[in-house]
């Protein structure tokens, strides 16, 4: 396998060294921005919530249904091939064998996926697990631009989360995530492409169905939106707001497996408490879902600050690797003026 590794200048605050390389700090605060898209829809769907009010549709559903629903979820399976295609790369340079380790890595997700699938049925993780070894690791065998094809064409024929999978594994294969420090021109141009498009896709679902459905309109304008909100979240990364930006989302994303499960756990817990199952209190389902989002950030940035990885993350590690690895951070060695280590 013939991979190259590029280092981005994006990774400069993250952790670098170790086994995983650089970290894209843009791909992390989408993936943490993706997180409070899912929780929208994933809270709503657990609970069993009414989508009506007095024989209308509820306000806060019909505008989830227009900006959120299909939307995120396409950003999430997009981030899941990236990071597998990077994986795989980057994995070539250290093991004799990297698609033993992608094997393993994509079969962690298949029980976890399963149990997951008993407090939230539909989710997605089992899907990435099985899709993940049904069409990424042969075509780990194939050309990158059979990938891209594939990638692109699945969408259209149904198939939206797998392949949006195959299509970030394509895009890893490109080297265009680990470039993104480089292609802000081309950024914008996406940014500007899925506004054009987002706007009549929009409106054709707005006029359609008012169910959501897998329909090509509501598939249509998911599809734009979700382009919108990546290459415009990613451009913001590059500018005065990338500091708030960071300090929010990142830490989200580095634990995007630990904080989307242990989000279904806090949602199948207090959920029913503060009375949203098969109720129609979609105000207060949406301050849960700021709550569980706003304590998550909090969490993750504190576990951080000690640690390595994510509890399911380091674990998601330990299989893929077969080993077991190191989770604490290591404190930086305390030195006198001399620059020798001072002694305990």
């Amino acid at each position: 396998m013939n991979a190259r590794e590029t280092v981005p200048i994006t990774a400069t605050r993250a952790e670098t060294g170790g086994s995983s390389g650089p970290r894209i700090t843009a791909l992390d605060a989408l993936r943490g921005f993706a997180l409070f898209g899912i929780l929208l829809v994933n809270v709503p769907a657990i609970m069993n919530m009414e989508g009506e009010v007095g024989g209308a549709q509820a306000p806060i559903r019909h505008a989830l249904d227009l900006f959120v629903q299909y939307r995120f979820n396409v950003i999430f399976a997009l981030l899941f091939g990236i990071g597998f295609g990077i994986f795989l790369q980057r994995a070539a340079h250290r093991h004799a064998n990297p698609r033993l380790l992608l094997v393993r890595r994509l079969v962690f997700l298949v029980p976890l996926g399963a149990a997951h699938q008993l407090l939230h049925h539909g989710e997605f993780l089992l899907l990435y697990g099985l899709a993940g070894l049904a069409l990424l690791l042969p075509l780990s065998w194939a050309p990158r631009w059979v990938s891209l094809v594939a990638g692109l064409v699945l969408p259209l024929i149904g198939s939206s989360v797998p392949g949006m999978l195959v299509l970030g594994y394509a895009l890893a294969q490109y080297e265009i995530p680990q470039t993104l420090h480089a292609r802000r021109k081309q950024l914008i141009v996406l940014l500007v492409v899925a506004v054009s498009l987002s706007v009549p896709a929009f409106l054709l679902q707005l006029h359609g169905p008012h169910q959501v459905g897998l329909v090509l309109t509501t598939a249509g304008a998911g599809m734009c939106m979700a382009a919108a909100y990546s290459s415009g979240l990613v451009l913001l990364t590059g500018t005065s707001f990338e500091k708030r930006i960071s300090a929010v989302l990142e830490p989200l994303g580095r634990m995007a497996l630990t904080n989307y499960v242990t989000a279904t756990l806090l949602v199948v817990g207090l959920g029913p408490v503060i009375g949203l199952r098969g109720s129609s209190a979609w105000a207060s389902m949406l301050a849960f879902c700021c709550g569980i989002i706003a304590a998550q950030a909090v969490w993750s940035r504190l576990w951080l600050a000690r640690f390595r990885y994510g509890p399911l993350e380091w674990a998601w590690r330990c299989v893929t690797w077969w080993q077991w690895q190191p989770l604490r951070v290591k404190a930086p060695a305390a030195t006198g003026r001399s620059g020798g280590r001072l002694s305990p």
